[in-house]
């Protein structure tokens, strides 16, 4: 393993290393994150603060921040527990210095009557009277020239003053070395962007507001760097995956065209187009990892199918693999029928699969006569063996962690990989998550997929939704009702469900209601969405497990209980459940008044659009990026100075960047390439140091 380069040693000692910081403060700033000098140079300033000298108070706006040369008057102790106050006069006005708990005989020392002094601090205004509450400099006139005419404000803690701040950062400073220049020449010059070091001061050394923007040119630079960082990491494990032999897997063509023949359809635009990128990718030498993103209803199955056949046409196996039981089982449902017509042998295998059942379908796997096998995680555990499998395909990505990607694609020697999501996520996000793969996305929704008409019903006109769903189930159709996300606990989710359930089982008929919650045991939880999709119930109560892609046509209305305590991308989701049949379909979201301004621009922009990457986009820009898809399980970095919601452009070149660099120069030998090195080390990015060491 490659060691930290010996320039960058002083930026990552220990914090006590810096002027005025023992270990009992070093403590103190790991409530902030820093734990070393380096943390210090990305913990930007929030804001300024203007120091410019005035001659008086007259005329100010209070309260305000304001530095004045003042003569000292008469002193006035507290009365009993009242404050200690100062009276001071400017050239036109006068005004009170207030101190609490303060010591007389200090403050007579620090602010003599009759002498000059210039104070600055927060006046605001108080029966009246002008005060200056703890001024935050007090100087002697010929001290003046000390004080800054602005000074940044930073984020601070318990410990952790202003004051100890500023003499930490400018300490942290002092020890950044001259750096080899990582950026691309053209694009610093036609950005104008410093160099690292003048960026990182510059940038704690703000002159105006404009300076403190995003856009400021040391900020951009430095939120270019951390971008660049992380997207080197990306396309060094990118290229790491490409570089292990994979199989070239040629489609013929021939099974592929005997089931667009039995389609009802033919295949949108962007369908046909993902489906041409993947035989390219799964042609090619190298293995296929690519990102399928697709919004509700457009068609991923259909491509998967299409993916997974020319494997088979190839020679070989292909495999899917769904977060849950339910999910494997509807594909198998969907694509069983089209794979037949095609005379290829696809097999379900899951957890559930015991003996001389289980036996058989792993000696077909092993021997190569199941050509397709959909599933849970169960296909890709211990004494899984295939005869040949070129395709690995997951379903709903999100469910699956990085590690449990690769443990899949090492099931089959160099077999392709293809990830899947129904969940739109902003091209931003993409880019930060999914850097390593490429990309097909279906924007496109096939044929004959009815719009569903949205509304939005307070909970007083309960009585109505309820009345409307009688009719609905009088007529033949069937109906989802998902209650709120209770956020107390599973428990109490439980009890809301359960009651809503008792509630419309009493309005409806005992035999017409079904319940699906978390609790459920797998086996029942079946059972009672089986009985849902086969008709014998009309209406499914459930808790949110109805998320992902259960499909049932005759399913023509939504009802969403206090639609306002979901996130919009899982109310795109589970308004995605309806409008896949024939009946025009509606989707209900009931909610509690009044709503917050954030939830009502929620819940017009779902009523409004059925774009799911618009609401992807509209939803990052309301929760931001971490809260969208959880940064703990998601792998999405933390950065400290790049916004993903407002960088993208930034975020963008930095993919294209990073890529062009390592096609250039894969190991990092030139002197960009070392610098950029530097670069990797400086943003802790050492995972991307050993994909280098590994190679």
């Amino acid at each position: 393993m490659a060691a930290r380069p010996e320039i960058l040693f002083p930026l990552f000692a220990g914090l006590d290393a810096l002027d005025g910081i023992g270990p009992k403060t070093a403590r103190n700033f790991s409530a902030l994150q820093i734990e070393t000098p380096r943390d210090l140079l990305f913990h930007l300033p929030l804001n300024l603060i203007d120091r410019t000298r005035r001659d008086t108070l007259r005329g100010l706006e209070f309260p305000c921040v304001t530095t004045v040369e003042v003569t000292i008057g008469l002193h006035q102790p507290p009365r009993g527990r009242g404050p200690y106050r100062i009276i001071v006069q400017d050239a036109l006005s006068e005004f009170q210095l207030v101190f609490f708990h303060a010591r007389g005989d200090y403050l007579q020392k620090l602010l003599p009557t009759g002498a000059r002094r210039l104070v600055s601090g927060r006046v605001e205004l108080y029966d009246g009277i002008a005060q200056m509450a703890h001024p935050d400099h007090i100087l002697r006139p010929e001290e003046a020239s000390d004080l800054p005419q602005t000074e940044p404000v930073y984020a601070l803690c318990a410990g952790v003053s202003a004051k100890l701040m500023s003499k930490a950062v400018a300490s942290a400073l002092a020890r950044v070395p001259q750096l080899a220049e990582w950026i691309d020449p053209a694009l610093k010059a036609r950005e104008s962007w410093p160099d690292f070091r003048e960026a990182v001061v510059r940038a704690h050394a703000p002159k105006t507001l404009a300076e403190i923007a995003a856009t400021a040119a040391p900020r951009a630079r430095l939120a270019y760097d951390e971008l660049l960082a992380h997207q080197l990491t990306l396309a060094l494990a990118r290229a790491r995956q490409r570089r292990k032999p994979g199989r070239g897997s040629r489609a013929t063509g021939a099974l592929q065209a005997r089931v667009l023949g039995v389609l009802e359809y033919s295949p949108t635009g962007a369908q046909t187009r993902a489906i041409a990128e993947i035989a390219a990718d799964m042609a090619a030498p190298r293995r296929m990892n690519r990102l399928l993103q697709g919004d509700v209803g457009a068609g991923k199955t259909l491509v998967a199918l299409m993916a997974l056949l020319i494997a088979v046409e190839a020679g070989g196996q292909g495999a899917m693999m769904a977060p849950t039981e339910i999910l494997a089982r509807q594909h198998l449902e969907s694509l069983g029928p089209l794979a037949q017509s095609a005379g290829v042998e696809i097999a379900l295998l899951t957890g559930r699969d015991k003996g001389a059942e289980r036996a058989r379908k792993l000696a077909a796997l092993a021997d190569g006569s199941i050509q397709i096998v959909l599933g849970t995680h169960a296909v890709f555990q211990k004494g899984v063996e295939f005869h040949d499998l070129r395709l690995a395909v997951v379903d709903e990505q999100h469910r699956f962690g990085v590690a449990q990607r690769a443990a899949l694609a090492e099931k089959g020697a160099g077999a392709d990989m293809l990830v899947m999501t129904a969940t739109p996520i902003p091209r931003s996000l993409a880019l930060a998550q999914y850097g390593d793969m490429d990309v097909s996305i279906l924007d496109e929704k096939p044929p004959g997929r009815k719009p569903v008409q949205t509304a939005l019903v307070a909970t007083a006109r309960m009585e109505e939704v309820v009345a409307h769903l009688r009719r609905a189930i009088d007529e033949g159709r069937q109906a989802y009702w998902v209650c709120p996300l209770v956020e107390e606990s599973e428990l109490s989710a439980l009890t809301a469900a359960q009651a809503r359930f008792d509630h419309l089982r009493a309005a409806l008929g005992d035999s017409v209601v079904g319940l699906v919650h978390g609790q459920l045991p797998p086996a029942e939880k079946d059972a009672a969405m089986a009985r849902f999709v086969a008709g014998q119930t009309k209406l499914l109560v459930a808790t949110t497990v109805i998320e992902v892609g259960v499909n049932v046509p005759n399913a023509s209305i939504m009802v969403i209980e206090r639609a306002e305590s979901f996130g919009l991308a899982q109310l795109h989701q589970l308004r995605g459940r309806v409008g896949r049949g024939a009946a025009a379909s509606t989707c209900l979201l009931v909610y509690e008044p009044p709503l917050s301004e954030t939830a009502s621009r929620r819940l017009k922009l779902l009523r409004d659009t059925e774009d799911g990457f618009r609401i992807a986009e509209e939803d990052m820009a309301i929760r931001g990026a971490g809260d969208l898809i959880g940064t703990a399980q998601s792998g999405l970095p933390r950065f400290r100075v790049a916004d993903l919601e407002r960088q993208t452009g930034l975020l963008a070149i930095a993919q294209s960047d990073a890529r062009k660099l390592l096609a250039d120069d894969p190991d990092l030998s030139s002197p960009r390439g070392q610098a950029a090195r530097v670069l990797l080390w400086l943003m802790e990015q050492d995972k991307a140091i050993r994909y280098l060491s590994v190679g």
